[in-house]
């Protein structure tokens, strides 16, 4: 399993967004401190879940954090969020 799809499995289970994407975009970063060869280390995350309608901005970013896991986030360069109700 792709770590793409790692994340989306535990975003999914954690919050039953209505609207999910993970887009890897590793290759932009190719040469640039974090690339991994094969990808897999630049994230985009666009995410929207209702519960996330009573926290801010750094509790949504946070539970994303605790969703994915220290393991998986240790795997990964950079992840970038966008987190709506």
């Amino acid at each position: 399993m792709t770590r793409s799809e790692k994340i989306k499995n535990k975003l999914e289970a954690a919050f039953q967004p209505h609207v999910l994407e993970v887009v890897d975009e590793s290759e932009a970063h190719r040469g640039h401190a974090g690339y991994q060869e094969g990808g897999e280390s630049h994230f985009r995350v666009v995410i929207a879940s209702a519960h996330f309608a009573e926290m801010g901005r750094i509790a949504r970013h946070r539970a994303v954090h605790a969703a994915i896991g220290p393991a998986l986030m240790a795997e990964i360069h950079a992840l970038a969020l966008k987190i709506d109700a």
